[in-house]
């Protein structure tokens, strides 16, 4: 496999977030994998609502937030989206991130984890549409915990131990597409090379 490098996106930043616990087990479950995996916390890349002048697609950021999280986001190969449900859909500083760019996330991977009252299904059920439009090619396997069930008193993370068996299967669902989708982007390089030559 060459090395690849996945970002486990928390996409909460409210104080008290259920999701840091859920974002770390996520990551104490990668640790023995070959692919490098990195937590990254919307919490320390700050955005506003979207505030670019020009389209994302564009790629002309104008702002300095922008130009920094299009840095982060382009370092990688693949994505978990560690998502809450909030009101039938994903949290809205998640889709705020996502929607911020647009090349950055062309032609990579995508798994996502979510939470809630119901597991947070009904969030990634929306997320699937959002990375259909940026080109993330988002795999099968996900991972819905439930507040009654995986969480004491609503607030501490203890997930059944049937999640161990269905991380795995995410992680080596996830490590094959973005492996693949890397020679995807390499091709694509060299048609927009031949074609500007």
């Amino acid at each position: 496999m060459p090395d690849i490098k996945i970002a486990v996106i928390l996409g909460s930043t409210r104080p008290g977030r259920n999701g840091a616990g859920v974002a770390r087990w996520v990551m104490e479950q990668s640790a023995d994998r070959e692919a490098i995996y990195e937590l990254v916390d919307l919490a320390d890349y700050p955005l506003p609502h979207l505030d670019e002048p020009a389209l994302p697609s564009s790629g002309a950021y104008a702002n300095d937030h922008t130009k920094e999280w299009a840095r982060k986001i382009a370092d990688y190969d693949g994505y978990i989206f560690v998502s809450p449900e909030y009101n039938h859909s994903t949290s809205g500083v998640l889709k705020n991130a996502l929607d911020y760019l647009y090349a950055e996330w062309n032609n990579k991977a995508a798994a996502f984890v979510s939470y809630g009252s119901l597991g947070g299904a009904r969030a990634i059920e929306h997320l699937r549409g959002v990375a259909s439009a940026l080109q993330l090619a988002h795999v099968r396997q996900q991972l819905s915990f439930s507040l009654f069930s995986d969480f004491e008193n609503f607030r501490t993370f203890k997930p059944g131990p049937q999640h161990a068996k269905a991380v795995q299967t995410l992680f080596d669902e996830l490590e094959a597409w973005t492996a693949g989708l890397q020679y995807v982007r390499t091709q694509l390089l060299h048609k927009y090379e031949e074609a500007a030559a």
